[in-house]
Parts: C-alpha cells; structure tokens; sequence
C-alpha cells in the first residue's frame, strides 16, 4: 500500500507542475484566439523543436511501440526511430516552410482555413476540418487508453482503467482551457527533455540490473520464443509492410493538426529550418532506448500478460518503485502533451473552420477564444466516455488514426505546388481516399493489405490518382483567387 501511495503521489506531483507552468503561462497569455492557438507565432528553435517532439510522444511511443518490439523484435526502430524521422523532417521543409510562408502573409491558424481560402471553399474548409476531427477522436483516446493500462498495470489494480484514464482527462481539460499554446510550448519543452533523460537512465539502470547489454542480448538469443529477433526480416517485418507503415506514420504526422499548425507557430523561418535539420536525432535519442526495453524484455523473465504494456512491467521488476513511478509520471506527462495539443487543436478546426463559417461568421475574437475552450471540455470528456468502452489496442487505435491523416498529405502538397490543380480535384481526391480507407477498416469486402502493401498507402496513392485526374478533367473555380499567392509563394 505505501508502493502504491509512493507512486500515486509522484504521478499527480508531476502532473501538477505541469499545471503550474501553465497557470504561469496563462498570466502572460493575451485573451485571443490567435494567441490562444498559436502563441501569438513567436515560438523559438528549442521551444518549436519540444514542443512538437513531446506532441507525438504519446502512448503509441510508450508503450504500443515497445509492446510491437517485444512481441516482433527491434525493427521497428528502423520504422518509427530512423525511416520516419527522416521522412517527416523532409516533409517539415515541404510542407512546413511553405504553409509558414502563407500563414505570415495572410494570418491562417488551420490547415482548413488556409486551403478554403486558396479554392475558395468554406466546404472544404469544413470537409478537411471534419476529416481531421474525425482522425484526432481516435488519438485522443489512445492516450487516455494508455494512461488506464499504465496505471492499473504499475499499481497492480489498485488504480483501476477508469480512473487512470480520468486522471489523465482532468488534467487535460484543465490546462489546455488554462494555458493554451503558450503554456503547451513551455511544459512540452520541459517534458521533452525530461523524458529523453529518464528514458535513457531507465535503460541503464535496467541493462545494470541484469548484468549489462551482452548478458541482456544473450538471454534474447537463447529464447526459443524470441527467434529471428536478431536477424533483419521476419514473417511481420515484411519490406512492404515497413515501409507502407512508414509513410503513413511520417505523412501522417504531418497532417496530425497539432503538428500541422505548429508549421504556423514558429518565430522565423530560420526557426522553423533549425527544428527540422534536428528532428532525426531527437528521435534515435528517444525510440531506440525505449523500443530496445521492450525488445530486451522478451529475453527477460518479466510476466507479461496478454492486452498489457511491457514498459511499466519491466521499470517494475528491475527499477525502485519511486524511479519507475518517476518514469510513468514523465510518460503520462507525455500523454499529456500529445493530447493537450490535439484538444486545442482540435477545438481550433472546430471554431473556426465549422463554427465560424457555417453559425456565426462575424464571431468576435473574445466570443471565439471562450468557445474555444469550452469546446475542448467536450472533446476531452466525449472522448473519456469512449475510452471507457475499451477499444482496439494502442497500436490499433494509432494506425488507424496516421493513416487516416495520411490520406489528406498527397492532396495538400498538391495544393501547395501544382498550378494546376482544382477545387473539385482536390475534394474528389480527399473524399475517395477517405472513403476508400475508412471501407477498410470496417468491411471485409475492402481489403486491408495488397500484396503486404497496407490499405493507408493504397488509399494514399488513389487520393493522388483522383485529385491529378479530376483536376485535369476541370476547370479553377473564379472563386480561387489565391492560386497566385501560393505559386509566388513557392518560389521563395
């Protein structure tokens, strides 16, 4: 019982200074929605660079990407740690700059309201807002997913799911409607770095515990469970398989909407190249440490019961009880930092790409910024509810999602760069691919892999096919008048 209270009380002492940052935050806070979503754009290369690393540092890093290592081996690395590092630094420069370059000549805070206006369309305004409202549902509740299983899991039921995954939703609501993205920026900057260094001493201590990597290594080979751990390629790690899951994640990411708008955000365009060149690294520094526990556990001898997570099961046997507290306190933080981001973005697409257009289009700054954050209570406790009915698994729910994200990236980047591209193209080619996906994950006549290629990145390449052809076949509507701005754009 004393584990227990010990543990209880370093996880709500840390997520109650994260809350304190924010309240301090919330004092230096102007009352817009412009501040309120994106920190006024005034971010720096450390603060832009940590706060988007914590943003994706989620339950699906924690613990779905170590579960998939110690259930298939460590190639996942090469997946999340090393292939999507790279394409979504890329993808930062491409996409990113470009929509940076927009957002300061004509002041977007969405991905929606900068694509309505170039095609001059408040429904595909609206369709790309409900697209990714629909994606970010699903993410949201992997994270209070994750933080029920780590808790139930760490104090061996004496916090149950329910109330681990209430936990996490309180906080949330509490310092997204408080701190907004500047109090976001700070603490994911703190939570970034706090996690890169707890992340990297728990693997210490635990290859300390069991007597260095060689010994550790040794007792994955000798596992007959465990065989073809060591050797690239396997029945699961199939090339088509890596790499579909790879540009779905990296896309993905890139239209995840609070990553998407940190594109926005950034003081400079000299902050925002900065961030990019550093991207790869932070993320070999984060998933190869914590992906290799949960490969090195499968050698182990770490009871692992089906449906858990291998990470608080493994800081448990082999750490104190207050370090492994200290390190599910940082990865519920870090849940936290994902989907405080998601709740403020989400309520952003909300305000303005739904709200504003189609209710109340002279809505005031002041009116849109408390609308703004009672719409994250909603969000939040809409998506607690749904956690409570224990959905699909972490790795599941997070493929579901980057691939759902994944569908609107090729469409985008068409509208970024190709001239000749049309209102009807890019809405055909996001409305089919979409479609084409979502069949896929629910009915059978739709299948979910071709040939090893996932169904994410087939429904990716129909939504390039559909937007080039029917935009071919059609003509600019008079309405898109800032076709020029982005072409001019584009060459800077």
């Amino acid at each position: 019982m004393r584990a227990v209270t010990l543990q209880v009380t370093i996880i709500v002492g840390y997520l109650l200074l994260a809350l304190g940052v924010g309240l301090v935050a919330y004092r230096l806070t102007d009352r817009t929605a412009e501040d309120f979503y994106l920190a006024s754009r005034t971010l720096g290369t450390v603060v832009l660079l940590f706060t988007t690393f914590a943003t994706l540092l989620s339950a699906f890093t924690f613990f779905a990407g170590p579960n998939i290592a110690y259930a298939q081996g460590p190639e996942w690395i090469l997946v999340m740690g090393l292939m999507d590092g790279i394409i979504f630094a890329v993808l930062w420069y491409v996409i990113g700059y470009k929509q940076w370059l927009l957002g300061q000549r004509f002041g977007y805070v969405t991905l929606g309201e900068m694509l309505g206006d170039r095609f001059g369309s408040r429904w595909l305004r609206g369709l790309v807002a409900g697209v990714s409202l629909l994606w970010l549902f699903p993410y949201v509740m992997l994270q209070q997913v994750g933080a029920g299983t780590a808790l139930e899991a760490l104090t061996e039921g004496a916090i149950s799911y329910a109330v681990g995954a209430g936990l996490i939703t309180a906080f949330m609501i509490l310092y997204v409607v408080v701190a907004g993205m500047r109090g976001i920026a700070w603490t994911d900057t703190l939570q970034g770095a706090f996690m890169l260094i707890t992340t990297w001493v728990a693997l210490l201590w635990v290859l300390a515990a069991v007597g260095g990597p060689g010994a550790a290594t040794e007792a994955l080979a000798s596992n007959p469970d465990t065989d073809g751990f060591l050797s690239l390629g396997s029945d699961y790690y199939t090339v088509p398989w890596i790499l579909s899951t790879a540009i779905t994640i990296g896309f993905g990411v890139a239209m995840f909407p609070q990553v998407n708008q940190r594109f926005f955000a950034a003081g400079s365009k000299t902050v925002l190249k900065r961030s990019f060149a550093l991207w790869p690294i932070l993320c070999v520094l984060l998933f190869v440490p914590s992906f290799m526990l949960g490969t090195w556990a499968a050698g182990l001898e770490v009871a692992v019961p089906e449906g858990a997570n291998v990470l608080p099961l493994v800081l448990a046997e082999y750490t104190p009880t207050w370090f492994a507290a200290l390190v599910i306190a940082g990865a519920m933080a870090a849940m936290m930092s994902s989907s405080d981001s998601m709740l403020l973005s989400g309520s952003s697409y909300f305000t303005r790409d739904l709200y504003r257009p189609f209710v109340e289009r002279d809505l005031s700054d002041r009116r849109e910024d408390l609308l703004a954050r009672g719409g994250v209570v909603v969000f939040a406790s809409a998506a607690f509810v749904g956690s409570l009915l224990e959905p699909a698994g972490l790795f599941e729910l997070g493929e579901a999602a980057f691939s759902g994200f994944a569908q609107l990236a090729l469409p985008v980047l068409l509208a970024l760069y190709w001239r000749k591209i049309t209102r009807a193209g890019i809405t055909a080619g996001v409305l089919l691919s979409q479609l084409f996906y979502i069949l896929s994950l629910f009915f059978t006549f739709v299948p979910g892999s071709y040939a090893g290629w996932t169904a994410g990145i087939v429904g990716m390449g129909l939504g390039l096919v559909v937007t080039v052809v029917v935009s071919l076949l059609t003509s600019p509507a008079a309405a898109e008048r800032r076709a020029i701005y982005f072409d001019r754009l584009g060459a800077d």
